[in-house]
């Protein structure tokens, strides 16, 4: 119990601060005026503990990055180790389901997403829940800017097979694909997760991708 008050008081003190943004549905299409600039947008759904999207913030000042998690008192970790690396105001986090994505986000809004090792939901009957179903990538397709991207990675081979189908299904040209990206090209420039860490350590494989929207296709009734 004593490390789940630690937590709230972390998530209470970041809150107060400024850095954890609550009630993310109040600032759709206002997420600049909240950073007080118009620098690009980019956020990272499941933040986890924070290591990427602090450290990428700490290297990037004139990017604007949101963290969405579900997880209320991970947030106050991911606020400390923004701390810990001196981010300045370039970060916000907030605590929301990624499910309402389009009401935290007007389209266009944002310029590239990250998804990082997410829950892979093995079941077949969970598969709506994966982070890179169908729907997801239209609530994506909508918040994101022409030319905006999705980065994932993934330890886990049949979400990173099940994800290849769903973007080629919806209209996403796929690049940077690697099966092993710590022995690839685009490890260069490569931020590790807490999770990608561990995996890596034990010799696991990290799986990733980019993926643009094409524009839909117009669906033609039939004759």
């Amino acid at each position: 119990m004593r490390g789940r008050d630690k937590l709230i008081r972390q998530y209470n003190l970041h809150k107060e601060a400024g850095r954890i943004v609550e009630m993310a549905s109040n600032h759709q299409g206002r997420w600049q005026e909240l950073f007080g600039n118009d620098n690009p947008i980019y956020i990272e759904i499941g933040t986890g503990r924070g290591r990427f999207i602090a450290t990428h913030a700490a290297q990037n000042p004139d990017i604007n990055y949101v963290g969405i998690e579900l997880e209320h008192e991970l947030l106050g970790k991911v606020g400390k180790k923004a701390e810990e690396l001196a981010v300045g105001k370039n970060l916000l986090l907030t605590p929301a389901d990624a499910v309402r994505l389009t009401d935290f986000f007007s389209p266009g809004e944002v310029a590239r997403i990250y998804l990082n090792f997410s829950d892979p939901w093995p079941k077949t009957r969970h598969a709506k829940r994966r982070l890179t179903y169908r729907d997801f990538l239209q609530s994506y397709r909508s918040v994101l800017q022409a030319g905006g991207a999705v980065h994932f990675k993934t330890d886990n081979r049949d979400l990173f097979q099940f994800s290849l189908n769903e973007f080629a299904e919806d209209d996403w040209k796929m690049s940077a694909i690697t099966l092993d990206l710590h022995n690839s090209q685009w490890m260069e420039g490569n931020v590790m997760t807490e999770y990608e860490e561990k995996f890596s350590s034990q010799g696991m494989p990290i799986y990733r991708l980019e993926a643009r929207p094409y524009p839909k296709r117009p669906e033609h009734p039939s004759e």
